[in-house]
């Protein structure tokens, strides 16, 4: 069988661009509803202690102030720690909002004041006068680093480091080439440009509909039955636009269960917001300190990998990434040991950030690489080469698909790598020292359980459904792709609904594993509704499909086709109407096959490549250039995917020389929790960014041969401009940021 409509893999624009860009498109907060009170948030001003007093009154006192929630009167929710555990939660005791006089971090909400209007609650929110007992409070990570433990529970989906493997230390020791160096990342918040906000909807009948900012409505869903103790036919969770979530969308934050809480109590809309400073009150990415040992011959052959690393984590969940495996994964080598801790720290829990673990593990790895082969002479990309991995040595798998090497190729040759002087500061433009860098990129390919409902009305028109939500990353468009090309209609006949709790089963959208999970379930069940509608035109009178098998037709502009007599057709308006149907609807799931998972391991690869021009006085670091060259299966579309990529390279420059959130361990609290002081990239710091897509066909994890690009585009930006750097300057900085401090001190 065959379409006519192709649309998998062409170049498609948006199709909620135009709703994004003329305001039709509506956001958590945007959402209106008759009788709205509003919210406002009054944070902890301690790190740890209790609230020894806290005092209403001035505010109940101000006209048009509905109530002041507080540990002492809030109403009464669930018991349990697991009620309060949602889908992506990691092992321990999730944070439970205004539960008691206890403080447990800085920022904490410990009131929430709603009101007529967001101008009365937020003067109320002033007026809230709190006291404090304090405790002895410790935020700082080198003085818990003796205190690091391995988690005693692993958090689901999250892969543990394997067993030591050879003989580590004797081969490091005995090693003729030895690279042994720490290296940090720095805590960063993801600080999208939708703060999370919640409007909640108090039905007549007592039911919500809540408008989320959500990576998963299903998952707030199920977060407020659990702890409101209401039926999931109670809750409807919306959200069909997000203004970026990063991952501080995967797990319901704290705003939700106050909104809900108000709107239970008083019985009517509330609608409760996030300010900007607000949004430094909960999950970031994780300080991290790696230690890696890099044994090897004098040709750069690797005989010995140690990578170690520890992570912060809360006092009450055991948040966990994977972290030390990708050294593990890209090269080859007989002697291995890595391990993994974490160590507790007076702040909230951190929550996955774009490309968790792999981003902070690869940036690290990725360095320690580029210094081997400047101690061993070897070129960059030649010593990787010659450590490639052909297999999965830590699971003994073999990859479903692996392009690396292409991308290293295709990368270099569009970077013009040839040209590059290998000695450090050997290439200058007037003031500025030039500098040219790579590293690899490496993501899990990923496919979860998911659910779609396709339908097909009489008038040509096709609706799929399925609960996944879109950031931001083009769900909508790929989707309408998929069902496009799946039943032979144009885009414009295809609508696509998703971020709503009550469409078909998904997962949350996070780890680039939407467009596999999603996408395979659309086409599933358009498959249903083909052979559904197939079905009914081999039974009109005189069909010319009557003796035809599914495989020897077409589907293409409404029409089913004859492939060895195009003119012999039956319309899908005319099968429907012999079958007697004004509707043909079908769901279907989608999973990822089992002996698939148990047999091979599949990964997304990437070679970036960067450039760089540093101020040889001032230290200013500009980077110029980048060429990433990526192998991800099949891309849908390479224009909303080249897109992905982009972002997560502007991410990377982020990591790499401007994001860090600030703790000042005296006070246990962020200080730079705002955009001014807490710097992420703009256009001035932007400059070429070239996106290749490596071909790379991958049939083993998906029908759709993807494996997703989400995160590939972030990860080994970092170690690529780090490495640049130093080419540039010849100073290793080994922390990131790297920032003018450290690149002069």
């Amino acid at each position: 069988m065959q379409q006519a409509n192709a649309y998998i893999g062409t170049p498609q624009n948006r199709v909620d661009g135009r709703a994004k860009v003329t305001g039709e498109a509506k956001y958590a907060a945007e959402f209106d509803a008759p009788d709205l009170a509003y919210g406002i948030v009054v944070s902890g001003a301690i790190a740890k202690g209790r609230i020894a007093s806290i005092d209403p009154s001035e505010a109940l006192a101000v006209p048009g102030v509905l109530q002041v929630f507080t540990h002492e009167n809030r109403p009464r929710t669930a018991w349990f720690d697991h009620k309060f555990r949602d889908e992506t939660a990691p092992p321990g005791s999730p944070f439970r909002p205004l539960y008691d006089d206890k403080v447990i971090y800085s920022g904490q909400p410990v009131a929430l004041v709603v009101a007529e209007s967001f101008e009365l609650a937020a003067h109320a929110a002033s007026l809230v006068r709190v006291a404090y007992e304090t405790d002895a409070h410790m935020t700082d990570l080198d003085l818990r680093r003796s205190e690091a433990y391995v988690p005693p529970k692993k958090r689901s989906g999250v892969k543990a480091p394997p067993s030591p493997r050879g003989d580590a230390e004797g081969a490091f020791a005995q090693a003729p080439v030895k690279v042994h160096g720490e290296y940090r990342v720095a805590i960063e918040h993801h600080n999208p440009m939708e703060p999370h906000a919640s409007t909640v909807v108090y039905g007549e009948d007592g039911s919500l509909t809540i408008h989320d900012k959500t990576q998963g409505a299903q998952n707030s869903q199920s977060y407020v039955s659990s702890v409101f103790g209401l039926s999931s036919g109670q809750v409807h969770v919306v959200s069909p636009f997000i203004g970026g979530a990063f991952g501080s969308g995967l797990r319901p934050q704290y705003q939700l269960f106050l909104a809900v809480m108000a709107a239970l109590e008083l019985k009517r809309s509330v609608r409760v917001v996030l300010t900007r400073d607000q949004m430094f009150t909960f999950g970031y990415r994780p300080l991290t300190i790696q230690t890696i040992s890099l044994g090897a011959n004098p040709d750069g052959t690797l005989v010995s990998i140690m990578h170690d690393a520890i992570q912060t984590t809360s006092p009450f969940e055991d948040y966990q990434e994977v972290v030390v495996n990708w050294a593990n994964l890209l090269y080859h080598c007989d002697n291995v040991k890595l391990t993994y801790k974490l160590a507790q720290v007076d702040t909230y829990t951190p929550i996955d950030m774009r490309a968790p673990g792999a981003a902070i593990g690869v940036a690290a790895i990725e360095t320690a690489m580029d210094e081997l082969a400047y101690a061993t002479g070897v070129d960059p990309i030649e010593l990787r080469l010659r450590n490639y991995a052909e297999v999965d040595e830590a699971d003994k798998k073999t990859f479903t698909s692996k392009e690396l090497r292409a991308c290293y190729q295709v990368g270099a040759e569009r970077f013009g790598w040839a040209k590059r002087n290998p000695e450090p500061r050997s290439m200058r433009e007037g003031r500025e020292l030039v500098g040219w860098g790579m590293a690899t990129g490496v993501w899990e390919a990923i496919m979860q359980k998911t659910a779609a409902r396709a339908v097909l009305t009489r008038d040509g028109k096709l609706e799929v459904a399925t609960a996944t939500t879109d950031i931001g990353t083009g769900t909508y468009t790929i989707l309408t792709q998929i069902a496009a090309e799946t039943l032979g209609l144009p885009m414009a006949a295809v609508t696509a609904r998703i971020g709503d709790s009550s469409l078909p089963k998904s997962p949350v959208q996070g780890g680039s594993w939407t467009a596999a999970s999603s996408g395979s379930a659309v086409q599933k069940a358009c498959q249903s509704v083909r052979e559904q509608l197939f079905k009914h035109a081999r039974q009109m009178d005189d069909s010319p499909l009557a003796n035809a098998s599914i495989e020897q037709v077409m589907f293409a502009d409404g029409r089913i086709r004859l492939m060895s007599d195009p003119g012999a057709s039956v319309t899908f308006a005319q099968a429907m109407q012999a079958g007697g149907v004004d509707r043909i609807e079908a769901e279907e799931k989608a999973s990822p096959g089992m002996l698939t998972n148990m047999r091979y391991s599949g990964y997304s690869h990437s070679a970036i490549f960067a450039e760089v021009r540093v101020d040889e006085e001032l230290g200013i670091i500009r980077v110029t250039r980048i060429v990433n060259a990526v192998a991800a299966g099949t891309i849908l579309n390479p224009k909303t995917a080249r897109s992905q990529i982009i972002g997560g390279v502007v991410f990377g420059i982020g990591m790499a020389l401007e994001e860090e959130s600030m703790l000042d361990h005296d006070l246990g609290r962020f200080m730079n929790h705002n955009l001014a002081e807490y710097h992420v990239p703009v256009n001035a710091d932007i400059h070429d960014i070239e996106v290749i897509f490596v071909s790379e066909h991958e049939e083993k994890l998906n029908p759709l041969g993807i494996k997703g690009v989400g995160e590939i585009g972030v990860v080994g930006t970092a170690a690529a401009i780090g490495n640049a750097i130093f080419h540039a300057t010849g100073k290793r900085v080994r922390e990131y940021p790297i920032t003018i401090d450290k690149l002069l001190g």
